[in-house]
Parts: C-alpha cells; sequence; structure tokens
C-alpha cells in the first residue's frame, strides 16, 4: 500500500400560420428548452407573439467541477471492500473520475502540506497492493478486511495499518512504518521496514525484510488524495474525520 458534459443545442422547431388558419395546439415532449414564434395576424396590426416554454432538466452525470467529481468517485467506491467487489466495467468508470481529476491537481503536490494526515485506502485497482497476500483471492478466504489506514506524519514519516479477522472472529493486524523521500514534484518513494503481525492479544513478531514503493500524487484536497503507483495502480484515499 502506498501514499495512491455533455451538451447539445437542439435549433427550435418554426412554424408559421397565415391569417387563414385557425391555432393549432403545440405538444412538445422533449425536455430541452423550446422557443416556438407564432406570426399572429389582427385585422389592424400584424405583431410577433413570442411563447416560450422552459423545461429545467437535472442531470446528475453532468459534473462541472472537482467537488462533484470528487463526489462521484466516493459514491462509486465506498463500501466495495477497496475495490474488491467492482466489475472491470466500475473499475474502469474509477479510472474515468480519476483521469478527470487529474486536471485539477495542485502544483508541485508532494509539496501539499495537505498530504499530513490519516487516510482510509477506500479503493485501489489490485487488491493485492494494499495488504499483500492477506488481499489476494486466497487470503480473503481466511482474512477479512475491516479497514486500511494510512498515517502520513511530519516530516517524512509513514504508518501503513490493515485490520483484519481471522477465520472471521480473531483479530489480527499487519502495520508497516516506512520513511517518505520526495523524488520530483509529484513523485515519492517510501522505504518500508519489515512488516509486523499481530493476531490476538498475544502472538506479535515481524517478518520479511525491507519492501520500496513509487507513487505518483495525481489529486489531493482536504478530502482525498489519489496516487498512482509505479506499476499503474490506482488509489483512492479519504481523509479520516
Amino acid at each position: 500500500m502506498a501514499l495512491a458534459a455533455h451538451s447539445s443545442a437542439l435549433s427550435p422547431p418554426s412554424f408559421r400560420a397565415s391569417h387563414h388558419s385557425k391555432p393549432k395546439l403545440l405538444n412538445s415532449r422533449s425536455n430541452p428548452p423550446l422557443i416556438v414564434s407564432l406570426p399572429y395576424y389582427h385585422h389592424r396590426h400584424h405583431k410577433p407573439l413570442t411563447i416560450s416554454a422552459s423545461v429545467s432538466v437535472s442531470n446528475p452525470e453532468v459534473r462541472t467541477g472537482p467537488d462533484d467529481l470528487v463526489a462521484s468517485l466516493l459514491s462509486k467506491v465506498t463500501q466495495t471492500d477497496g475495490g474488491v467487489l467492482l466489475s472491470t466495467e466500475e473499475h474502469e468508470e474509477v479510472a474515468a473520475v480519476v483521469e478527470e481529476l487529474q486536471e485539477y491537481c495542485v502544483n508541485e503536490p508532494v509539496k501539499c502540506p495537505l498530504i499530513f494526515g490519516e487516510w482510509d485506502v477506500v479503493y485501489c485497482s489490485r487488491p493485492t497492493s494494499p495488504g499483500g497476500g492477506y488481499r489476494s483471492a486466497l487470503g480473503r478466504l481466511f482474512f477479512k478486511t475491516k479497514e486500511m489506514i494510512q498515517d502520513v506524519e511530519v516530516p517524512n514519516t509513514v504508518r501503513n495499518k490493515v485490520s483484519l479477522l481471522l477465520f472471521g472472529f480473531m483479530q489480527a493486524e499487519v502495520s508497516l512504518k516506512g520513511t517518505l523521500k520526495a523524488l520530483d514534484d509529484k513523485w515519492i518513494q517510501v522505504v518500508f521496514e519489515p512488516p509486523e503481525l499481530k493476531i490476538g492479544p498475544i502472538l506479535e513478531f515481524q517478518y520479511g525484510g525491507q519492501s520500496e514503493v513509487k507513487l505518483q500524487i495525481t489529486y489531493i484536497d482536504d478530502k482525498i488524495r489519489l496516487g498512482k503507483g509505479s506499476r499503474g495502480s490506482l488509489f483512492v484515499f479519504q481523509r479520516r474525520s
């Protein structure tokens, strides 16, 4: 786990009626605003009569700024077990919103103080990126993920924690402590110490060796942070309240 409107314009129809024809009722079944001009002829005066009908249509798919995009993204990834429950098509929808949000990223996000704080890892395009083997298809048969948290502390400490339930009832936790280093204005590197595993109240040990990850920060605000790993994994972090 690492730091990771269509618009259409319709030309309004124009109807012309001579003074010999009877008025006709107009029935519009379309949603777009309709403006109809009817020349009205009087015996003495010839004044155009304008009839204006406007229908307001709210389209939830039209997003006009980062706030709307953030809300849309969170609605797609919340309660999905970090992305595990999403279909291929749904993953593509998430990736599309993430790509749109990149256009609103601040300059030099690595230097942005909003990086610091506690974050929930609410999505990853690859389930095993956060949590390793515990989040693999086999690992999920034995371990149920409760939460995945990342704490970025001043000045350069990163702590990752994955809380699990072994066999559905026994508390377990995998934690990592790492040191953050900025590679440029968007990319960071974190070198982690060997992971620590806790199972129940008495079993606790370290295993394995050091690990290293690189991540590009593609968007950040006071609510979410987006990242892209060196192997293409997409991450969505939500700030903890």
